[in-house]
């Protein structure tokens, strides 16, 4: 008989050993394998919460639209303040349309705030954005009804506008009500279009507030003195081109202005680095605690095999009689531990994938399954087995088995 084959019989014969020992001893070993069960769990939805959180955030993000770059003025150096401010204009805009590669929308942002009538003699204040129909695509907006506005209104100064959902609500009782009603801005009637909405939460780095009407820029020009803007927003064809983009856009503004002057010009590439930082920051804490719980567990099976070798020492003292090495002993106790390690982990692993799939089957949440998590959780049930296994094996191999005969 070759020695391999020798070798899987030895092998069988540990794990047979093991089970028979598992059947005899079924509530002490249930009880310590349900600690793994735990810890095993408890790591796979660490590994699931710390991927859904990112994917959360990066789904929010991309809602903004991740190939956003916005622009604006900040400043001028101080021995120009007494100068009137640099302030951004639509040639820039168009500088930047023609000079950055990849640039594909653009639109100016200009607020105007005004006093809207309510009723019953009561005012309120709502925010005008002027922009331009690119608008809706570069900050990724969701029209709930009605239309925006075109290049055809923008070209022809049509006073139109739109409102959002919230502003809606408010004035009209719903989103779709105020499709035909006029707003008066200035003494120059808008009719209102349609209504929209951002599409996700914008972290409080949005220009738009619940209160909130957008126009056609060559209709807000009515309104202001100067041709200036206060931001100017782009939107690149791919988001491997925001970083560059926004460095070419920089430099194509600074060139356009005063030397003095001081553009901010961004983008959310920051915003990305610091919520994946965050989800791992968040995924790590969590897989420490979820490490520690396997650390207890298996605390708890090298007490169970202690108690479990003075229980067996006869047993232990009569299989040495017979013949079995040290070496032997040891594999055998060192089987139980990684046995009973496994019973636990697999069914830690079934429970910590089951619970986010049946997610999937009974609600609309997509929530991500980490194959490589259960993987990693095996894995670690093996390496607490041998590591909280090897002392009380080892205490078992040095057994004297005359003394093991002896002991009562």
């Amino acid at each position: 008989m070759s020695s391999s084959l020798r070798s899987e019989m030895a092998v069988g014969e540990y794990l047979w050993f093991a089970y028979d020992i598992f059947r005899t001893n079924e509530v002490r070993f249930v009880l310590t394998a349900l600690g793994m069960t735990i810890g095993t769990a408890a790591l796979i939805l660490v590994a699931t919460i710390g991927l859904a959180g990112k994917q959360y955030v990066m789904k929010q993000i991309d809602g903004i639209g991740v190939n956003w770059i916005f622009a604006e003025y900040e400043t001028g150096a101080q021995r120009i303040t007494n100068l009137s401010p640099d302030l951004l204009t639509i040639e820039d805009m168009r500088a930047v349309l023609r000079e950055v590669p990849g640039v594909v929308a653009a639109s100016p942002i200009v607020p105007l705030q005004v006093r809207l009538p309510v009723g019953g003699g009561q005012e309120r204040d709502i925010q005008v954005l002027g922009v331009y129909p690119a608008y809706q695509r570069v900050r990724n907006l969701v029209i709930l009804s009605g239309r925006f506005f075109d290049q055809q209104d923008l070209a022809a100064r049509n006073k139109v506008g739109m409102i959002t959902d919230k502003l809606a609500e408010q004035l009209y009782g719903s989103d779709s009500s105020p499709i035909g009603q006029v707003i008066k801005i200035g003494g120059l009637p808008f009719t209102i279009i349609g209504t929209f909405r951002e599409r996700v939460n914008t972290f409080g780095r949005s220009e738009l507030t619940p209160d909130t009407m957008v126009i056609p820029y060559t209709v807000s020009r009515f309104f202001l003195e100067t041709d200036s803007v206060k931001q100017l927003y782009f939107s690149v064809v791919d988001s491997t081109m925001v970083v560059p983009a926004t460095r070419q856009i920089r430099d194509v503004i600074h060139a356009r202005h005063r030397p003095e002057s001081i553009y901010v010009v961004d983008n959310l590439t920051q915003l990305i680095g610091v919520a994946g930082k965050t989800a791992g920051a968040l995924t790590l804490m969590l897989l420490l605690i979820a490490t520690v719980t396997l650390l207890v567990s298996g605390t708890g099976i090298m007490n169970i095999m202690l108690a479990t070798v003075s229980a067996r020492t006869q047993e232990i003292g009569i299989r040495k009689a017979l013949g079995a090495t040290n070496r032997t002993i040891l594999l055998q106790f060192l089987t139980e531990a990684i046995f009973i390690s496994l019973v636990g982990g697999i069914i830690g692993v079934i429970i910590g994938l089951g619970l986010p799939f049946s997610l999937r089957l009974f609600t609309d949440y997509t929530i991500p399954i980490s194959g490589l998590s259960a993987i990693i959780a095996i894995v670690a049930c093996c390496l607490v087995g041998i590591s909280f296994g090897t002392l009380p094996a080892t205490r078992a191999a040095r057994l004297d088995p005359v003394d093991s005969l002896r002991y009562e």
